[in-house]
């Protein structure tokens, strides 16, 4: 577990890609300064976890929530971000059940499929099998007809 802000690395690429999306064009951050950037979202990450997860162990659980992390955000006296992050909770929500559904669909689908083939490898299962029996039938019959 990180227990220190320098235990734990952002990746770059994701700390530059959020650095250019919060700038204008053309503005220019040095090496010093992402590094600085990804320093401060380090311990923000340290902190808001810490306090989720004092609010987990008040409700005597292990597992963090998102109630936990608005409620950690809140404590922090980031208020500003708790529209937009239940906004966003949302939206999330929404595409884990839409992913849901379609999955579940599709294990219906194939659910089907996979019947269909066993009902018809049946059918030629038993197809095969009259058609193994006419020749003892016909057999049977001569041998009375003898």
């Amino acid at each position: 577990m990180a227990e220190r802000p320098e235990d734990l690395n952002l990746p770059n690429a994701v700390i530059t890609r959020i650095i250019k999306e919060a700038l204008p064009d053309g503005v220019n951050v040095s090496k010093e300064a992402r590094r600085a950037i990804s320093q401060a979202a380090s311990v923000f990450v340290l902190y808001a976890t810490s306090c989720a997860n004092n609010f987990a162990l008040k409700a005597k659980r292990k597992t963090l929530n998102a109630g936990d992390v608005l409620a950690a955000m809140e404590e922090m006296e980031f208020e500003r971000f708790l529209e937009p992050l239940r906004e966003a909770l949302e939206v999330y929500k929404k595409d884990q059940k839409g992913k849901k559904e379609v999955s579940e669909q599709k294990r219906k689908d194939k659910e089907k499929k996979n019947d269909s083939e066993n009902d018809k490898s049946r059918e030629d299962e038993e197809e095969e099998e009259q058609r193994m029996e006419e020749p003892e039938e016909e057999a049977d019959e001569e041998e009375v007809e003898n």
